[in-house]
């Protein structure tokens, strides 16, 4: 064979290689596709929108996830089908593996007209007015009557005014929800609810360097503005939890390997242990984050990170809540 038929050889071969990778590609996104359903609810009157994702050969009982997206975010930015890059989307993968339900419920619009939750800031005038909790809660009911849900195993992951809304459900939806998840988030340092009174897990997941979300609290924002309101510090916040769960006062300690030396800094997760009703409370300290969900795939742009500072790619945010959620049940 000459030369010129080698080459020749060699290229129809790498392109049906890259054919045959991309149709395969596709067909993966296919199947994401065929079982990821948008869908709408009405919920005192008002048109709620949601993604729910139902993987294939379901248990007889299967886990409920929701997970509430950041202040200004649609649903199609958390799935990944707005083309963004979305630590959000590996949820359904996790789904497929460990047979659980992940819904990606939306907010109503706020102040600047995108998508927010109602989630307790007093001080704050720019989210929705909405009743998001009654929202949710009709949501777990009528999901529940439509899929093989297990009410024992139903978690909220929540980032940013989406962490700062699952604490609020933390309390309200305590007969409901087994544990919950806040990243890049806190408590409301003037609060317009009532206190939370009830034990449940909590796992808090921040950032160092926050610039929107400060880690030692004070005004929410980059630059920080009055009109987002304020929060308590995030080791104010994991000292309210512990306290109000009962559990161990020194936390366990771990380190995670530093994968990616250029990110910023390393995670620390200190895990608080036996609280009431065996509940726990676990944060992870993201030294040098900014105000974004770890990823070790799903990695953000350098435009993104010069406006929210550094992501931090250690760790995996779903694999790490998933974990957390997975052996919580109702009590």
């Amino acid at each position: 064979m000459t030369s010129y038929y080698k080459i020749l050889y060699n290229l129809l071969i790498i392109s049906l290689l890259i054919s045959l990778t991309a149709c395969h590609k596709k067909e993966r996104d296919d199947k994401t596709e065929q079982r990821l359903f948008k869908k709408t609810i009405v919920i005192d009157g008002l048109t709620r929108r949601y993604a729910i994702y139902i993987p294939k050969n379901l248990n007889p009982e299967n886990p409920l996830i929701f997970e509430l997206h950041g202040g200004g975010i649609y649903i199609e930015d958390m799935t990944g089908e707005s083309g963004h890059k979305t630590p959000y989307k590996l949820w359904m993968e996790l789904a497929d593996t460990e047979k659980f339900i992940v819904v990606y419920p939306e907010g109503l619009n706020g102040a600047y007209g995108k998508p927010t939750w109602n989630d307790c800031r007093a001080d704050c005038s720019v989210t929705s007015s909405a009743d998001d909790v009654h929202f949710i809660d009709s949501l777990i009911d009528y999901l529940s009557a439509e899929y093989p849900i297990d009410m024992q195993r139903i978690y909220v992951s929540g980032t940013s005014n989406g962490g700062f809304m699952a604490l609020r459900l933390a309390n309200e939806l305590h007969n409901k929800i087994a544990a919950v998840a806040a990243v890049v988030a806190s408590m409301p340092a003037v609060s317009s609810c009532p206190p939370p009174q009830h034990p449940i897990s909590v796992l808090m997941m921040n950032g160092t360097n926050d610039n929107h979300m400060p880690y030692n609290g004070g005004t929410i924002g980059n630059p920080p503005n009055p009109a987002n309101g304020t929060a308590l510090s995030t080791p104010d916040a994991i000292d309210f939890w512990v306290h109000l769960n009962q559990t161990d006062t020194i936390p366990q300690t771990y380190t995670f390997p530093d994968l990616d030396p250029d990110d910023g800094g390393i995670v620390q997760k200190y895990t608080y242990t036996n609280g009431i009703h065996q509940t726990e409370v676990i944060l992870y300290k993201i030294n040098g984050g900014g105000h974004s969900a770890p990823s070790i795939r799903e990695r953000y742009s350098r435009l993104f990170e010069q406006y929210f500072n550094k992501q931090n790619h250690d760790i995996e945010m779903t694999t790490e809540v998933w974990q957390f959620f997975k052996n919580k049940r109702l009590y």
